[in-house]
């Protein structure tokens, strides 16, 4: 009987003891970088540069791989439900992090429970647009002119999205509650199409991803007013935030962004964490990643694991607000 309990307590005594080890010696194989997004996008540009990166610092390959569907929703469930080992992490985003928990009537994971963050990647601004001539011929110059029309001429303008619950959408509530306008949204199916409707001059006004809309505001084709988030956008410096611009008509502490981070599946032990966070904030502070970043009208935004699970408590709770407000849902 001594036997057997002096034996019990060795094995229990050797599987933290090998627990260790194995952290110790990670990485020992290929590790896969999942982007719940279609290959070419701004998340997949970024996994690859960073994964060309890291490969470097851990000594192993880094794999990226395409798992687009539902929003994100599909590539972010993979990992949640992959071994907490460190060889699967994820490239998140506010949507599966912080819009769609709240946008979708049923999710396949939990958000802060399933997964483990590692470090905020970066930010896009959103910025507000107009179509230059509609903007010419109702005399709207900037966001306190854009409010004032609004006001007068309730549910007379109207604004482009690339959909129900995108974060263009979403930006255009937030705002409509915000400066107590009447807007009408009108969706369409992707960004891409839905600027087009503005360049057409078939919509009158767009909260547009910043990276995609520069080359037309450069070129006189958009005229920009503000952008989204709560400090400027290195890229256009001129550009005053939208809380700036409203200041006095109710926009104060408006802030929206697209982010971007690294996750991995919850329970990944914490020294595997702490070496992923070191590795991937290294990079983002390298000169050649900035530029990558900037070339994509990003911003890197490096955090602690600590400071990134906040975040992502703060989006969802401000994100619930937003689409509860709206009314959007996805059965």
């Amino acid at each position: 009987m001594l036997k057997k309990l002096l034996a019990a307590a060795l094995t229990a005594a050797l599987v933290p003891a090998a627990a260790v080890a194995a952290t110790n010696a990670y990485p020992t194989k290929p590790v896969r970088f999942v982007v719940p997004y279609p290959a070419g996008g701004p998340l997949d540009t970024v996994a690859r540069a960073i994964g060309d990166k890291l490969r470097d610092s851990l000594g192993q390959p880094v794999i990226v791989e395409n798992k687009p569907g539902a929003g994100g929703n599909l590539g972010a469930d993979y990992v949640a439900k992959q071994p907490a080992d460190g060889y699967t992490i994820v490239m998140g985003a506010v949507a599966t992090h912080a819009i769609n928990p709240t946008l979708f009537s049923k999710m396949p994971y939990d958000p802060v429970k399933d997964f483990a963050p590692i470090t905020l990647v970066a930010d896009v601004p959103n910025v507000l647009v107009m179509h230059p001539g509609k903007a010419a011929e109702l005399q709207i110059n900037n966001v306190r002119d854009l409010v004032a029309y609004a006001r007068k001429n309730p549910g007379k303008l109207d604004y482009a999205s690339g959909g129900n619950g995108s974060a263009g959408h979403l930006s255009g509530e937030l705002f409509k509650s915000m400066a107590r306008v009447s807007m009408v949204h009108i969706p369409y199916n992707g960004a891409a199409p839905a600027q087009l409707s503005v360049l057409s001059g078939q919509t009158d006004l767009i909260f547009d991803n910043l990276a995609s809309a520069s080359a037309n505001i450069k070129a006189g084709k958009l005229k920009a007013f503000a952008v989204t988030t709560a400090g400027r956008a290195a890229s256009f410096p001129e550009l005053q935030t939208i809380a700036e611009a409203g200041k006095g008509l109710g926009l104060e502490g408006f802030d929206i962004s697209t982010w971007f981070g690294v996750f991995a599946p919850a329970n990944t032990p914490r020294e595997i964490v702490e070496r992923l966070n070191h590795d991937i904030v290294a990079i983002l502070k390298t000169d050649d990643m900035k530029a990558r970043l900037a070339r994509i009208g990003a911003q890197p935004a490096p955090t602690t694991p600590e400071q990134f699970a906040v975040l992502i408590q703060k989006e969802l709770k401000k994100y619930a607000q937003i689409v509860k407000v709206s009314g959007a849902k996805v059965d």
